[in-house]
């Protein structure tokens, strides 16, 4: 009977030994943010800012009303609030490009926005923010490609890169 009270004990102080030590080595790391993944309507709608010079999508609550396309180009004109720019988030869609139309493009699939302000001078980066926005924003219908027409003229139909 002392060999087998012997043996429970050493399996019993293993144990113990092993539940102390499982957490050992483990490290804290700060938050690890990525992009938003986003699949179908979603209770908030979003606006595309920029993360490190890279698209990250902020969600704002909709309210149980569902925002345009060309309502959601108003919010991102006015670019990132208090909290989105303590997180770093910025924006680089000029504030006086709008108001916007979005209107379903005559000869080619995919949506026309046509703005107040000048379309041709943005960058890269701006012109992801807005059509990806303008995507996100319409996706219950076929929004891509997006064409840009602006007071300067128009840039060629544009896919968000995040699709």
């Amino acid at each position: 009977m002392s060999r087998r009270r012997g043996a429970r004990a050493s399996l019993a102080v293993g144990l113990l030994v092993a539940v102390l030590t499982a957490g050992c080595g483990v490290r804290p790391t700060d938050v690890i943010t990525g992009r938003s993944a986003v699949s179908g309507p979603s209770a908030d709608g979003g606006i595309y800012l920029i993360a490190d010079g890279e698209l990250a999508l902020a969600l704002r609550p909709v309210k149980n009303i569902p925002r345009s396309p060309a309502e959601t180009l108003v919010l991102l004109a006015a670019g990132p609030d208090d909290s989105e720019r303590d997180a770093g988030l910025t924006s680089e869609v000029p504030s006086d490009i709008g108001p916007a139309a979005v209107t379903p493009s005559a000869d080619q699939p995919g949506v026309t926005v046509r703005m107040k302000g000048a379309v041709l001078p943005l960058s890269t980066l701006a012109v992801n923010q807005i059509v990806c926005t303008v995507t996100l924003a319409g996706q219950q219908g076929n929004y891509a490609p997006v064409t840009l027409v602006g007071s300067d003229g128009t840039r060629p139909p544009w896919s968000c890169p995040l699709d």
